[in-house]
């Protein structure tokens, strides 16, 4: 089966090599901050699987298709392990050890990954998630609050989408919340794209030796929360004091950093779509905020350098055939905008069904987390508009600093005023 792509490349195309196999293309760009790169989107023009050029030359398969991501990512076939052969790095291979994170159960194939998984699962089911909905909520009015009590301009970024979700996932974990200064500037070199393997490899032994001296103080002195829970596990010699303490760095920070991003950038992308606003500020449905949510996790889709894996065995899909120890990138932002299952993707519809998008992934890695995040997205962007109805940007949307250089996406900052 040829690797080649369906069709040949045009003007506004990903740059191609003598063989048609186009340079995978940066994620998003100044011109569109909200979507995909023209670059990006261009992939889906080959078919929903391409080859594409990496890094050292390696030519993964790209997986623009939703109904081909949604299978692959439910394939067992399909390995997430980094160290595999063929793996399709984000960045340049020969870093990859000097600047590679432990990250728990997120970068193991099962049973493994399903053995650590469990141990967790359960502090997120929506019985309990739904639980903690009244505690967001005056955490979310706190905030605000504060914010109304200044000066009339704040960050956005600062004063509300970052602390609210690192107090919640503290109080979750039992990480004592007047660390967060701390654990926020370490996670976001963990992420970002330009920092060094060093920095990356220093900044998550940072939070490792944190976890840890946090587990080894609740071995002796329990208390509610998830740490605690995973102390149990250590004593009944079901998990190691190393996996809990990786299990809290995986956990502390996909808890704050992914949920900050989508609240800023949310609101930034709401007030250029004033009509759109209208139909989360003036409703107490909580149908119409779920829709909305799941329209905007769809829209925006965060996750913005692919959920890469690398074939275990031959795989046919699709009219292709992935060979073993090829690399795979599967891209939920084109996933997510494939017009076969979202009619006129780039058009915003709070009002449209998005729920089968693919922002938190699917199959046996979906995210733990995700009903933590949704409840956490209904109650603040509907509380954020209703208490400030004249929220306004203070710069214009090309002075804001978006977050191209980092593997989640979202904002720096955020200026408003009201």
């Amino acid at each position: 089966m040829t690797s080649t792509p369906a069709t040949p490349v045009t003007a506004g195309t990903p740059e191609a090599r003598a063989d048609g196999i186009p340079d995978f293309p940066p994620p998003r760009s100044s011109e569109c901050p909200f979507a995909p790169s023209p670059e990006m989107r261009a992939l889906s023009g080959y078919g929903p699987l391409t080859r594409v050029r990496s890094w050292g030359g390696s030519t993964p398969w790209a997986v623009t298709g939703h109904a081909e991501q949604k299978a692959l990512l439910s394939d067992a076939r399909l390995s997430v392990e980094f160290t595999r052969p063929g793996f399709p790095s984000p960045v340049d291979p020969s870093h990859a050890h000097a600047g590679s994170t432990d990250l728990s159960f997120v970068g193991m194939d099962d049973p493994e990954h399903a053995r650590l998984r469990r141990m967790i699962s359960g502090a997120f089911t929506i019985k309990r998630i739904e639980a903690m909905r009244p505690r967001v909520q005056k955490m979310a009015d706190d905030f605000i609050d504060a914010m109304l009590e200044g000066p009339g301009t704040a960050d956005l970024v600062q004063a509300l989408a970052l602390p609210i979700p690192s107090l919640v996932i503290s109080e979750m974990l039992g990480v004592p919340y007047r660390d967060h200064e701390f654990f926020q500037t370490n996670s976001k070199v963990i992420v970002s794209a330009v920092a060094s393997p060093e920095e990356r490899r220093t900044a998550h032994t940072n939070l490792a030796a944190y976890l840890d001296e946090l587990v080894g103080r609740k071995l002796t002195e329990p208390g509610d929360d998830l740490l605690s829970s995973l102390c149990t596990q250590i004593e009944n010699g079901e998990l190691t004091r190393r996996e809990a303490a990786t299990m809290g760095v995986l956990l502390l920070l996909g808890g704050h950093e992914t949920t900050a991003n989508m609240i800023s950038l949310g609101t930034l992308l709401l007030l250029q779509h004033p009509e759109q606003l209208a139909l989360i500020r003036d409703t107490d449905d909580p149908a119409v905020i779920r829709d909305a949510v799941e329209e905007l996790l769809r829209y925006l889709s965060i996750v913005h350098l692919g959920r890469r894996r690398t074939a275990l065995e031959d795989i046919e899909i699709a009219g292709r055939t992935i060979r073993a120890g090829e690399g795979v990138i599967l891209l939920g932002e084109l996933a997510n905008r494939d017009p076969a299952v979202f009619p006129d993707p780039d058009r915003l519809d709070l009002t449209r069904n998005a729920r089968h998008h693919q922002a938190f992934g699917a199959g046996a890695h979906h995210c733990v987390g995700q009903p933590l995040a949704r409840m956490e997205l209904q109650v603040i962007y509907p509380t954020l508009f209703r208490r400030i109805p004249t929220l306004r940007t203070v710069d214009d949307l090309d002075a804001v600093p978006f977050k191209y250089d980092a593997v989640i996406y979202g904002l720096h900052a955020l200026p408003v005023t009201w």
